[in-house]
């Protein structure tokens, strides 16, 4: 069983939004910023974006993707933020009803519009908080079997 991430880790995914998402195709690398929310029982985030965007069809076909949350600030005594790796699903079934609630919750206006929800199963979290010494890093690993 794969113990939960630091609390300042939480804290941090919670108290923020936007996730910067990367995808690759043909070696190609593609970023794109999505509204997110942080799901706790299962380590990861959910988030809206349309099936023809270029990177849900990138994470399609390549659904291991990599991302970052960052807190912009000038003062480096303050800089926080999130470097991560993980893998794309489209929310479907039980998983859709699980994450549907935890989005609606955070963003209930996105109840009006027509929206396909995704799931990033977050994998690996590097995070730098310069606020507990400069340049310290927090870090969270899944433990990841064989079958997945």
């Amino acid at each position: 069983m794969t113990a939960s991430p630091d609390k300042r880790i939480v804290d941090f995914l919670h108290s923020h939004h936007v996730l910067t998402l990367a995808t690759v195709h043909d070696n190609r690398p593609w970023c794109s910023q999505c509204f997110y929310a942080y799901v706790d029982h299962l380590y990861g985030l959910v988030f809206t974006s349309d099936k023809t965007t270029r990177h849900i069809t990138e994470a399609l076909a390549q659904p291991d993707v990599a991302g970052s949350i960052a807190l912009e600030t000038k003062t480096i005594g303050k800089i926080q933020g999130i470097q991560l790796e993980g893998r794309l699903v489209e929310a479907e079934g039980d998983l859709l009803k699980e994450v549907k609630m935890v989005y609606l919750k955070r963003f209930p206006f996105a109840i009006l519009a027509t929206t396909q929800l995704w799931f990033l199963e977050l994998y690996t979290i590097k995070m730098t908080d310069n606020r507990l010494g400069f340049g310290k890093k927090l870090y969270w690993k899944r433990e990841i079997s064989d079958s997945q």
